[in-house]
């Protein structure tokens, strides 16, 4: 054999060496990888506090990540606490109302549909027509769960928190007011006690409103009533205008009207029915 020959039987003689080398060690490795593997396996099913802890710490790292590249934190659970839903979900009489009072109170329709489709349910559990108590929340609040008057009264239905703190114990404490299903189930609470005291729709919305001892309510009765056969109709199927919204408890909406008539004397404010709203206490 010639010495160029055996110069290249030697280089082949090495490369398959270091081949076989390679192949060894790397089938060892994942030999190994594999052992690991199989342990960490049965350690975490044997132990699943362990595997529990290695996911959260696991999630925890996955999330700093995605914060320190988002630039803002991370919260997975922050849709559960949204007063939302699809409005597409609920029967087509509360779907009709739900859109109607968006379009009229340009409020979304998904958080609406939560407070229609409760609406419905507190009103069959205590007897009262759902459309009345959307009615009172339009009227009072034009469906802001954070709307405040002068005297307190605070939320979708304009309870007196300082007054009916006790109503709200259950939900966590009067911070509860502006949960927006919270002030709704207080606010129908004391509706119904008002209705009882007084032992009419009627009288009942004058109570509400804290004017059942005053001349007149500010036309607040007129305005709930108003406002209830809209939505009575809407629910029955028929079309009704989205005219611009109530404005807050019992302020009287703007109205053109003629020189020609003459307007009398304007009442004394001392006595009006909108900072008194949800006053009653306990019924008698």
């Amino acid at each position: 054999m010639t010495a160029s020959g055996k110069i290249v039987s030697g280089v082949r003689t090495f490369a398959a060496d270091v081949t076989e080398g390679f192949l060894e060690i790397t089938h060892s490795s994942f030999a190994l990888i594999g052992l690991t593997v199989a342990f960490v396996v049965i350690a975490l099913t044997a132990r699943p506090d362990l595997r529990q802890a290695g996911e959260e710490k696991l999630m925890n790292w996955l999330q700093a990540r995605q914060v320190a590249v988002l630039g803002m934190p991370i919260e997975p659970e922050a849709s559960e606490r949204a007063t939302a839903g699809n409005p597409k979900d609920l029967p087509k009489e509360q779907a009709a109302v739900a859109f109607w009072l968006s379009k009229k109170y340009r409020v979304a329709p998904e958080p609406l549909s939560v407070l229609v489709a409760e609406a419905y349910e507190l009103g069959a559990r205590n007897k009262l027509d759902p459309t009345l108590i959307l009615a009172i929340m339009a009227i009072e609040s034009n469906f802001n769960p954070f709307a405040q008057s002068s005297v307190g009264a605070q939320g979708l239905m304009q309870v007196m928190t300082t007054v009916h703190t006790e109503k709200y114990q259950n939900f966590g404490g009067h911070f509860a007011a502006f949960d927006p299903v919270t002030n709704l189930r207080v606010g129908v609470k004391v509706l119904q006690e008002c209705i009882a005291r007084a032992g009419s729709l009627e009288g009942g919305l004058r109570y509400y409103v804290g004017a059942a001892n005053l001349p007149d309510d500010g036309g607040y009765t007129a305005k709930v009533l108003a406002e209830h056969f809209r939505l009575r109709q809407v629910a029955g199927g028929r079309a009704m205008p989205t005219n611009p919204p109530a404005t807050l408890s019992t302020q009287a909406p703007v109205q053109s009207i003629p020189a020609s008539v003459k307007l009398p004397a304007p009442a004394s404010p001392a006595n009006n029915g909108s900072d008194k709203v949800a006053l009653l206490s306990q019924p008698s």
